[in-house]
């Protein structure tokens, strides 16, 4: 079911990255991505069927067509799919990829002191939950 969508593995004690499935959900009306909390089990069965995925817990990752994209690679690729994101697209596009992801990775580093973090994972609204792979 949702093997044939885009998969986003993320943070899911992370307030940022939590921000970030909402702000792709809004803007996801075809429902290509799908997310799992990279502490959910699926998600742990989905990095250990991606041998030599770039993983840590400071990474988004996005399986698109069996491709592993991470850091700011995985936010292009993501934003490359959304209506109204070819701005922000274009402006990664442009950017070399040392330089994103060097400042993806301090931001990364300091994600929860600057944004917080949730005790428990994020639970889904009854309208996102077909988003979200269970494990």
């Amino acid at each position: 079911m949702h093997e044939d969508r885009n998969i986003i593995i993320f943070d899911g004690v992370c307030n940022l990255c939590n921000g970030w499935v909402k702000f792709v959900i809004r803007r996801d009306p075809a429902g290509l991505f799908s997310f799992a909390p990279m502490q959910s089990d699926r998600a742990q069965e989905l990095i250990a069927e991606h041998h030599g995925m770039p993983f840590d817990c400071e990474t988004i990752l996005l399986i698109k067509k069996g491709t592993v994209y991470a850091r700011s690679d995985a936010v292009m690729e993501i934003t490359r799919e959304l209506p109204r994101c070819s701005v922000l697209f274009r402006i990664l596009q442009l950017t070399p990829k040392p330089m994103r992801d060097f400042f993806y990775r301090i931001v990364a580093r300091h994600r929860y002191r600057l944004f917080g973090k949730r005790d428990p994972c994020m639970v889904p609204t009854e309208d996102m939950q077909n988003r979200f792979i269970s494990t």
